[in-house]
């Protein structure tokens, strides 16, 4: 069972996996930075003081100004700031992943292969695609 987990635990897939976690949880971070501290101030710009992260509604109807002072004063609060920031991050870390499936995608395009035989529709053999004429049954090809 042993050799087995470590045959399982060594396969280039199994670390291609580990890998992929690993750079996807730092890509995660790379986002969640791009949105809170550059998108997000940019965008107060043009539509005054925007902070999703101070969004909420407090379950049992009373007002507090922070989420902070209602977690302490133990309201349950449904937080939904922090959920349209998921949102956003979410929609633009899945555009920058488009953006770098499509360029890769473009990348690995196969070059397209260009014809050198044809078949001769009489004989059925393969002949030269500049050829005028059959060299095995002397049918025409043109």
């Amino acid at each position: 069972m042993l050799k087995d987990f470590k045959k399982f635990a060594l396969k280039g897939n199994m670390i291609d996996l580990a890998i992929a976690v690993i750079i996807g949880g730092a890509f995660t971070k790379l986002i969640t930075s791009l949105v809170n501290d550059i998108i997000m101030p940019c965008l107060s710009i043009f539509v005054g003081k925007l902070d999703f992260s101070n969004l909420f509604i407090t379950v049992d109807g009373s007002k507090y100004d922070t989420i902070a002072q209602a977690q302490e004063a133990g309201i349950a609060t449904i937080n939904y700031g922090t959920f349209i920031s998921g949102v956003i991050n979410f929609s633009i870390m899945a555009f920058v992943v488009f953006i770098v499936v499509r360029q890769l995608t473009k990348l690995h395009k196969k070059p397209e292969i260009i014809p050198t035989e044809k078949t001769c529709p009489f004989c059925k053999t393969k002949i030269n695609i500049d050829a005028t004429k059959c060299p095995n049954c002397t049918s025409s090809q043109g």
